[in-house]
């Protein structure tokens, strides 16, 4: 999620002291973001960066990171949340994940090929997801091998809908609302030089959602169950000493009946930019998108982007003629040289859709 980016991003501002760094240190940060979600979006947060006295000595041992945030959009939507990543035991162990309180609002506009013109509806919801993993052997320069367990719940309580719209009619899966648990397989590689700005490497995150459970989300009020199998692979080339090209896969597939609100999802700020979240989805989703990275002068960089994706349901794994694209271009600030985390400005067009992004970190 957007948030989670940001926050963790941010945290990335405070300075690490790798010969003497301190068990605790606290930092509170100003939280500023625009995205045609939430517009303007502010708040507060605070990080707390945690060093583990079983990684004493250890030049190489990832700080852990925790933070608490609250932020209030243009919207009238509030977040109060909490992200985290923990490294324990020489990096072998990696923790990560969100705790949070959503109210929220937003624009639906159908599932799959049955568009509707757009019904604003209300929701507040609190969500929990953690992933727990393990190092697979020592680790080498080309990369690190993880493998682990997910758990997600998420409680999506409705608190309006249109009148006459199609999710006050019933007939979408958890239009009047769900409770979703559920569990399953991770896997977790990487070898970028870099996590906020790669200029070669490859990460990859795979996931299998086993038998999830959406209390609810059938169409009488039942009980609902499905997998859901993901993969977000991202690779980098530098092409020069100045100019970086990034290449983005992802797939998402549904397995049984889960609710609108769980699909798989087109749009957003990190997957082709300049459609509005969900402005499509269904049950499996798969595109590419690339970005061209290029230095300017001292810490201003500019870049293009563009993608393509499709979706499928039951009947067709995916509706390959019937490619949704979009493309766009933005502008980069590096806020901070030592890490080269860039703060983004961003302007995406899709088939008669647009939109502005002002956030941290890059898409992908």
């Amino acid at each position: 999620m957007l948030l989670t980016t940001v926050l963790l991003a941010l945290a990335g501002l405070a300075p690490a002291d790798t010969v003497h760094p301190k068990r605790l240190a606290l930092l509170p940060v100003p939280l500023v973001y625009y995205t045609p979600e939430t517009r303007l979006a502010y708040g507060v947060a605070a990080t707390a960066t945690v060093h583990f006295r079983r990684d004493d000595g250890f030049a190489t041992a990832h700080p852990s990171q925790l933070t608490l945030a609250l932020a209030y959009t243009q919207n009238q939507q509030l977040l109060l949340y909490l992200p985290f990543q923990i490294f324990y035991n020489h990096n072998r162990y990696y923790t990560y994940g969100e705790a949070g309180y959503y109210r929220y609002n937003y624009y639906f506009y159908g599932v799959g090929q049955h568009e509707v013109p757009r019904e604003l509806y209300g929701v507040h919801f609190p969500r929990v997801r953690v992933n727990v993993f393990r190092r697979v052997g020592a680790g080498t320069n080309a990369g690190k091998l993880y493998v682990g367990l997910r758990y997600q719940y998420e409680d999506y309580r409705m608190s309006s809908v249109e009148a006459g719209g199609r999710l006050a009619s019933g007939t979408v899966p958890g239009g009047l609302g769900s409770r979703l648990t559920g569990g399953g397989l991770g896997l977790f590689y990487d070898s970028r030089d870099n996590v906020f700005f790669p200029k070669k490497g490859v990460v990859a995150d795979l996931s299998a959602f086993l038998r999830n459970r959406a209390v609810g989300a059938g169409l009488a009020g039942e009980t609902t169950r499905f997998d859901r199998y993901t993969a977000d692979v991202s690779e980098y080339h530098a092409l020069g000493r100045h100019t970086v090209l990034a290449v983005n896969y992802f797939g998402s597939f549904i397995v049984g009946t889960a609710p609108f609100n769980a699909l798989s999802l087109l749009g957003g700020s990190r997957r082709l930019r300049g459609y509005y979240e969900g402005r499509y989805r269904d049950q499996n989703l798969a595109l590419v998108q690339a970005e061209l990275r290029v230095d300017v002068y001292k810490r201003l960089g500019a870049v293009v982007f563009g993608g393509v994706g499709t979706l499928g349901d039951e009947q067709a794994l995916l509706r390959l003629r019937e490619p949704k694209g979009a493309y766009g271009a933005g502008l980069r600030f590096t806020a901070n040289r030592r890490d080269h985390l860039n703060v983004r400005l961003d302007y995406g067009r899709g088939q008669q859709s647009s939109g502005f992004y002002l956030t941290v970190g890059e898409a992908f």
